[in-house]
């Protein structure tokens, strides 16, 4: 009995901080698309080092393209605004994606709103049912991109099928 008490409380312990990032990620859902459940997770590294832990969320657990869902980023270094947004670009570049005019536009936007991120930091971003993306760095908006085809192509970096992190994608889509 002795020995069990410890596992179980560790056990406990490491679901608390799930469950809370649970209850807070209702508040990024649109009021009618129901109860935002944990799709999959994962840890997206480079090279040796941990960069961040995605994690992402859709009604009932469930990701339709056509309905909000929400990718959560919790940073675990210390990241500029700049560099966020330069590597978002290039990602959506490396997927073929080519209209130079519009990653400019793109690029701007972004920039202008992405935070630098430290260790613990969340930036989550969120795909509207209107396809519009709107942006939150620890649950405080921070912006919004009305632009369907940004939308589609940002979330792709994460989740379209020529993402440069295939592993992640799986995890996020609750595929391994």
């Amino acid at each position: 009995m002795r020995n069990i008490l410890p596992l179980f409380f560790a056990i406990y312990t490491c679901l608390i901080p799930l469950q809370s990032a649970q209850a807070n990620m209702d508040v990024y859902m649109p009021k009618n698309a129901g109860k935002a459940d944990l799709v999959g997770q994962g840890l997206y590294s480079f090279m040796f080092w941990d960069l961040y832990i995605a994690r992402l969320y859709a009604p009932e657990g469930k990701l339709h393209q056509n309905k909000a869902f929400a990718l959560e980023l919790e940073y675990l270094r210390n990241l500029s605004g700049r560099k966020i947004a330069d590597k978002s670009i290039e990602e959506i570049r490396k997927q073929g994606f080519n209209d130079e005019i519009r990653l400019a536009d793109w690029h701007n936007q972004i920039q202008a709103m992405f935070p630098d991120v430290g260790n613990g930091d969340i930036l989550t971003g969120v795909s509207s049912p209107s396809r519009e993306t709107i942006f939150y760095q620890n649950g405080t908006e921070i912006g919004r991109v009305k632009d369907p085809e940004f939308t589609k192509r940002f979330f792709d970096i994460w989740l379209g099928e020529k993402t440069s992190a295939p592993e992640l994608r799986m995890s996020l889509l609750g595929a391994s």
